[in-house]
């Protein structure tokens, strides 16, 4: 008797994985062995045993990459599939027409794919709305379904339809059955009672059993069942086989050509190509009836020998209409929008003005950009603005531009090809416009990015379309532009570092963030809702408060939740002057520092101080200091400073004889003057 194989199971949800372990164990439990794993219980974490299928849902692990990082190398994988039961479907058919129901389901995403299920399969008489925890209530509706999930109906339903567990589709049974070598299950009465039993939208299951049973061939039960076109020749190049969608896609006649030579049916698919090379011949493109088709060609190789080949057909719109749907599924997770413009906290006139102004301008499709300073929340404003948008359920994709060097940068954004350069992922990978394909891509600190890169960035907005790294393949994407930026883009277009022609496809809607300093008391509703946040207990006393008024917070939103979490740790429940950290003070723009004697009021900033102290420091080592250094310095130190700041600090150095600043590797240096200056102590 055969060993028994092992199949193991991945769900996010435990009572899913059971569930999906069940409807398996139906089928395959003579001749396999069912595990199950769950993200939620802590069983699926870590590398799991070998098996020799693994099954998992699309939403176990977030994405394929992180599936593979789970299971040993060269496993077998494939994607839990489900459907309804028609009984079920029967009853759902039964509630009144026209009346409002609520899917209630774990999450918003997988409520709407159950709805867009069931109005696919015709139950389309009712109004669904998704439910999920943590969403709106939803007035005057007395009717719930839900899939198992009876703990997130709301109370006060009059009618509750428990439709159980979603069932594993036939298809995803068949798959099952070929992958691991037991097709013969497939003709047992228990497969087909499944299959008479799991609701399916594709060609009937009935139909494609009478006629796998008339032939006596399992492969047909395949063939009929598989979305692309198949066309079989034996070693002779005789056809043996067309399935339906080859008979679509080619306005052939599967029972006219039997028998033919291929080259008389088909003269532009290279099956005597494929045959004499014995290899898979690369994807070309035809057209057949004014249709364009994808056609690959596969040798079957038994015991060393050619005895035949097949033909994979795909029409282009199919093919694209997939892979979106697959970005949808699979991309989808972990990249989508946290905030809302609810989720920004404050009253002021300020920040409501810009709520308004961006609630309106998300409505469009044209670039937003965000201008602010340092920490002011221009990420979060981007993430509200998908939500507030009409492709509120696509994808949200954030970038730092400024965080990546170069030739990065452009194999992120725009992906690349294998073999693109040393240590290119085997098989390429979609760079971050494909993975926002019907969303938003944000754009953070724009102003980083290279001439070079401009220009393609350019091109993919106006012309819509990408080509990846290594590539020579255009890939249509339909995105929307939110960037941001903390300095004035207007000056790094004059200084010509910034293009024109992007600077105004970019800014067709500029918004301006208003700093913490211009939003009134929002800093104490902030810094509640940040205590809130970090389960701290403590109360800010009027001198503190008089001080916040006052302070400058150049690191904006950004600096006041650091100080909130220093607060927390002080041990103190009522906050003064003393517990303030000092950051605070070296961060500038208050009165209650401590007293020094008269000096310039550039000269007693903190971050004039940091600035020379550093400039004197290269100076001893022989050694100019770049804009870049210094700021990378600053925020190693914790010192919160802008590109601009710095930028203006140096100016007045020079102005003033301290420092000599120069353009490009030259840096700036400190005169006799600034060295004279920091040893002195005279700006203390």
């Amino acid at each position: 008797m055969p060993a028994k194989k092992k199949i193991s199971v991945v769900a996010l949800d435990p009572r899913a994985g059971e569930s999906y372990k069940s409807d398996i164990a139906r089928l395959f439990a003579g001749a396999a062995d069912i595990s199950v794993f769950s993200m939620l219980d802590g069983s699926a974490a870590g590398v799991l045993d070998r098996a020799d299928l693994f099954v998992a849902s699309t939403d176990a692990y977030g994405s394929p990459e992180e599936l593979m990082r789970h299971i040993p190398i060269d496993s077998q994988t494939m994607a839990i599939e489900v459907s309804f039961r028609w009984s079920e479907l029967r009853k759902l058919k039964e509630l009144p027409a026209g009346s409002r129901v609520l899917f209630v389901n774990m999450t918003q995403t997988m409520a709407r794919e159950a709805i867009a299920q069931l109005e696919q399969f015709g139950i389309t008489h009712t109004h669904w709305i998704p439910f999920y925890p943590d969403a709106p209530e939803v007035p005057d509706v007395h009717i719930a379904v839900t899939p198992d999930e009876m703990r997130y109906v709301p109370p006060g339903m009059e009618t509750v339809i428990d439709l159980g567990q979603r069932v594993c589709t036939s298809g995803m049974m068949i798959e099952i059955a070929l992958r691991l070598g037991l097709e013969s299950l497939l003709e047992g009465a228990a497969f087909q009672q499944y299959a008479q039993e799991v609701a399916t939208s594709n060609y009937s299951f009935d139909r494609m059993f009478a006629r796998s049973i008339r032939l006596e061939s399992q492969f047909h039960i395949l063939m009929e069942s598989l979305e692309d076109g198949v066309v079989g020749v034996n070693e002779k190049g005789e056809i043996f086989a067309c399935s339906r969608h080859a008979e679509e896609m080619t306005l052939v006649s599967a029972s006219l050509v039997q028998g033919r030579r291929c080259e008389e049916v088909f003269p532009y698919i290279p099956f005597a190509q494929c045959l004499q090379s014995r290899q898979t011949l690369p994807v070309k493109a035809v057209k057949v009836g004014g249709v364009n088709l994808s056609v690959e060609v596969v040798p079957v190789i038994r015991q060393n020998a050619c005895i035949g080949a097949f033909a994979l057909l795909q029409r282009f719109n199919d093919v694209e209409a997939r892979q979106s749907e697959l970005r949808s599924q699979l991309f989808h997770k972990g990249h989508y929008a946290k905030y809302s413009f609810a989720d920004v906290v404050g009253q002021s006139e300020a920040i409501r003005k810009t709520k308004e102004t961006l609630a309106r301008m998300a409505r469009s499709e044209s670039p937003v950009l965000l201008i602010g300073e340092t920490g002011t929340g221009k990420e979060l404003f981007a993430h509200a603005v998908h939500q507030a948008s009409r492709r509120a359920e696509g994808p949200f994709v954030a970038i730092n531009v400024a965080a990546f060097p170069e030739n990065l940068l452009e194999s992120e954004l725009f992906g690349y090809e294998e073999g693109a350069f040393t240590g290119a992922k085997k098989g390429g990978r979609p760079g971050l416009f494909e993975l926002a394909h019907g969303g938003t891509l944000f754009l953070d600190e724009v102003e980083g990015m290279s001439p070079a890169l401009q220009i393609k960035l350019l091109r993919a907005l106006q012309e819509r379309e990408v080509m990846r790294v290594g590539g020579n393949r255009i890939i249509h994407v339909d995105v929307r532009i939110v960037a941001a930026t903390n300095e004035a883009l207007e000056q790094k277009v004059r200084e010509g570092s910034f293009r024109r022609d992007l600077y105004y496809r970019l800014s067709t809607l500029p918004a301006l963030i208003p700093p913490l300093t211009e939003r009134g008391d929002d800093m104490f509703l902030l810094t509640e809702h940040f205590r809130r946040e970090l389960g701290g207990s403590f109360r800010l006393t009027e001198p503190v408060r008089d001080f916040f008024r006052r302070h400058a917070w150049p690191g904006n939103i950004r600096e006041l939740r650091n100080a909130v979490e220093y607060f927390i740790y002080t041990g103190h429940q009522d906050i003064g002057l003393e517990d303030l950290p000092p950051t605070l003070f070296l961060s500038g723009g208050s009165s209650l520092r401590p007293a020094a004697p008269p000096a310039r009021e550039e000269e007693s900033s903190g971050a004039f101080q940091f600035l020379l102290s550093r400039l004197y420091e290269a100076s001893e080592a022989g050694i100019p200091m770049g804009r870049e250094a210094l700021l990378r310095q600053a925020r190693e130190a914790h010192v919160p400073l802008s590109q601009k700041e710095v930028r203006d600090i140096l100016a007045d150095m020079a102005a003033r004889g301290l420092a000599r600043v120069s353009r490009g590797r030259g840096g700036t240096q400190l005169t006799p003057q600034g060295r004279a200056l920091w040893e002195t102590g005279q700006y203390h």
